[in-house]
């Protein structure tokens, strides 16, 4: 069973790698996983309650703090993040109140050629108990502001998992430490101490935490904007008809089966089926679609889409957890809690790193001990050790990247199951795309319609006469058959504005076509076989015999019309390519990518489309149950593969390619299948996730980059090297400073992530 928890109280990759490690090793628990920027404990488990009440105390026995899954919502999310944002404000300004007066006293008499006022009751020189105790006082709240820091650090210390409060705790501890020491000998007449206090120390470096903390948490806000604005789509009210009555009522009491009454301007609560009513929505937060959607009975709504102008009445399908939007929210939110691969890097790291730095820290205390026995010297390079090294920015440079990636892609139309999808998709060298409803609209349409009888004298109105008869005729004989093809027409004829008319004594036969007769006229519509039975030639039924020829060539189905025994016209029917295939497959090709398509069909029809769409290699006559064999013979030539399919007869292939797109309204079968899914039809999303996966992909490197880098660099500064060259030594304020700008820096560079297009 699958689980999660938002935990609270983490600070660092070191807090969120021991949470994962020690759940992970408990009885009960096969996979655990936390993911640092949305604060989330993902695991599976026995599914009993005593193991969920274990992994609930691990938590707290770690120092951390929980909140169920259930107990959250956008509003509750949002009022939790405003509260932190607030509570950080508030100890950022504790503490700078009194760190400044703090900073300014202790440093004002030991800047030469500024000659700040500093008044005599305070002066170091002319009253140094006053001096001492002043600092004493002013470093007790920024202490209390910074309160937590200690609690938790100590804490995870005596648990053996020390984090970055840990070292910021046990930094400032010592400087604080041995300042009361100084000031205890202050108070005993060693006035001398008086210069050997290091409170500003202490307090600059709370001050500056809190300060990186709070931008921080303020950033990170920003980050999980996408997710929840999915949250907050779905509107807190339904108005639903009991008993004949409209009452209004929470969405939570929807049922399956209500009677739903939408007006313009509604969000629709659920997903349902229109009964009566017409109308247009706008469905592009879910779709990214900006044109809305017309609306009429036995149309599908979805909720947290918004109606625009029409009323409607709905029946209720889908409520609560099972809603498309619901779907879509919990794609999202597992996409964000989850690793891409390259993000083990960085967990491995950041699991051994703060003990490490523990020990260097020591190491470097000992070495300026015997390199010049000053104690004071040997305790700032310790001091700036422990607070330089605070893994924060190693953290967060994966999780944050591709939380905004993936939220990105959300507000695109496009689902992004995860970090590993989003990792692979910028490696696909091989895009394989299925035909029907994928490069195609997926139901056939009337392409061209040839009447009989047609003269180069002719003018164009008579012309059109003629071809608008053979429709009318056509769709009236075909309007009591089921057949695609028939439908089609049928449908042509609807959009050309042409009345059916009545139709007598209709057969259908099948397989072969339907008989009907109109006004004691007998109209027959069918295949080349029902034609030649009939006692015609199908080639007698086109002035041009080329055009038949043409009509094949391009993969398209002919329907035969005969009218009184003679032959009347063809009406050609094909699946249509959509009109962004074509500029699709140009995208992915400039992409460097190799692009396929898959078909059923046979060779003509499908070469017919392939080359209507640009596509060069075409596997054709595939059977569904072979599309999976396809996919891997390709993946055995060495191609890391994409397939693009629309979820349910293209299963089987897209689970067998390195990475499954499904295309279309996210069925459940997608849901299920699929790495990618795409909320609307158009294959221009393909390439802009593959883009997007780049740009995230790239955006986690320059993160990781980055943060290894500061580490590298900042330690050895921190504890000396650059001195013991001749360079500057780095003071611990400086240090705090440094850390809190690598985390702030590797969020903005993330954020970039939001402006992608």
């Amino acid at each position: 069973m699958r689980d999660q928890l938002k935990i609270t109280g983490m600070t660092c990759a070191a807090c969120s790698s021991r949470i994962e490690k020690t759940t992970g090793k408990m009885e009960g628990v096969t996979m655990a996983s936390v993911n640092l920027t949305t604060e989330m404990l993902t695991f599976e488990y026995d599914g009993t309650p005593e193991t969920l009440a274990a992994i609930k105390a691990n938590v707290r026995k770690l120092g951390y703090d929980y909140i169920e899954k259930k107990d959250r919502s956008a509003d509750k999310d949002k009022i939790a993040k405003l509260r932190e944002i607030r509570i950080m404000k508030i100890k950022l300004l504790v503490s700078a109140v009194f760190s400044v007066p703090l900073l300014y006293i202790a440093m004002a008499h030991m800047l030469p050629g500024l000659s700040l006022p500093l008044p005599m009751a305070i002066h170091p020189m002319e009253n140094p108990v006053n001096y001492a105790l002043l600092q004493t006082f002013l470093i007790l709240p920024v202490i209390g502001a910074g309160y937590r820091f200690y609690v938790v650090g100590f804490k995870a210390i005596w648990s053996r998992s020390p984090n970055m409060d840990s070292l910021i705790a046990t930094g400032t501890s010592a400087a604080i430490l041995f300042s009361l020491y100084g000031t205890w000998q202050v108070l005993a007449g060693n006035v001398s101490f008086a210069q050997q206090l290091y409170y500003e120390t202490a307090g600059v470096i709370i001050t500056l935490i809190l300060l990186g903390k709070t931008l921080e948490a303020i950033t990170k806000g920003r980050t999980g904007e996408a997710i929840r604005k999915l949250m907050g789509l779905t509107p807190k009210t339904a108005s639903v008809l009991r008993d004949g009555q409209e009452v209004v009522v929470p969405v939570e009491e929807v049922l399956v089966g209500d009677i739903v009454l939408i007006r313009p301007g509604d969000k629709i609560p659920v997903d349902g089926t229109v009964l009566e009513g017409l109308s247009s929505v706008d469905e592009s937060m879910l779709t990214g679609e900006s044109i809305p959607v017309e609306k009429s009975p036995g149309s599908l709504v979805v909720a947290g889409s918004i109606n625009k102008n029409g009323t409607f009445r709905f029946e209720a399908e889908k409520v609560g957890a099972d809603t498309a939007l619901a779907h879509i929210i919990k794609l999202v939110e597992d996409a964000q809690g989850s690793k891409a691969p390259i993000a083990k890097l960085a967990d491995t790291v950041s699991g051994i790193f703060v003990p490490t730095v523990f020990g260097l820290a020591v190491v470097t205390f000992v070495v300026w001990m015997l390199v010049n026995g000053e104690f004071v010297w040997a305790l700032r390079a310790f001091i700036s050790v422990l607070v330089i090294a605070c893994p924060c920015a190693l953290g967060l440079a994966t999780p944050t990247a591709i939380m905004v990636g993936t939220g990105k892609g959300a507000e695109l139309g496009i689902l992004i199951k995860g970090g590993e999808a989003l990792e692979i998709a910028h490696k696909i060298r091989t895009v394989v795309l299925d035909k029907t409803g994928t490069l195609t609209v997926g139901k056939p349409q009337v392409t061209d319609v040839l009447p009989m009888g047609q003269t180069k004298e002719e003018t164009a109105a008579s012309l059109q006469a003629e071809l608008n008869t053979l429709l009318q005729m056509a769709a009236s004989i075909e309007a009591g058959s089921e057949h695609p093809l028939g439908e089609a027409i049928v449908r042509a004829a609807e959009e050309a504005k042409l009345p059916l008319v009545s139709v007598d004594e209709f057969e259908a036969i099948p397989g072969k076509g339907i008989r009907g007769k109109i006004d004691g006229v007998i109209w027959l519509a069918g295949n080349a076989r029902f034609m030649i039975e009939s006692g015609l030639k199908p080639e007698d039924f086109s002035q041009n015999k080329d055009q038949l020829e043409l009509l094949a060539n391009a993969g398209k189905t002919p329907m035969y019309i005969a009218k009184d025994g003679k032959p009347a016209g063809v009406i050609a029917v094909a699946d249509v390519i959509k009109p962004s295939s074509q500029e699709a497959v140009k995208a992915l090709k400039a992409l460097g990518l190799e692009v396929v398509m898959m078909t059923g069909d046979n060779p003509l029809t499908a070469q017919a489309i392939a080359s209507a769409a640009g596509i060069d290699r075409v596997l054709a006559e595939v059977l569904p149950e072979d599309k999976s064999k396809e996919v891997k013979r390709l993946q055995e030539e060495g191609a890391i593969v994409a397939m693009v399919g629309d979820g349910i007869n293209d299963a089987p292939a897209l689970a067998q390619s390195d990475l499954g797109i499904a295309i279309g309204s996210g069925t459940d079968v997608a849901m299920e299948t699929a790495d990618i899914v795409l909320m609307h039809s158009e294959l221009t999303a393909v390439p802009t996730a593959i883009r997007l996966s780049a740009a995230t992909i790239r955006n986690i490197k320059q993160n990781l980059f980055w943060a290894f880098a500061y580490n590298v660099a900042g330690i050895p500064i921190a504890a000396g090297v650059l001195y013991a060259f001749g360079g500057p030594m780095l003071n611990p304020m400086i240090a705090a400073a440094a850390m809190s700008f690598s985390s702030i820096s590797v969020l903005l560079n993330a954020l970039r992530l939001k402006r992608f297009k």
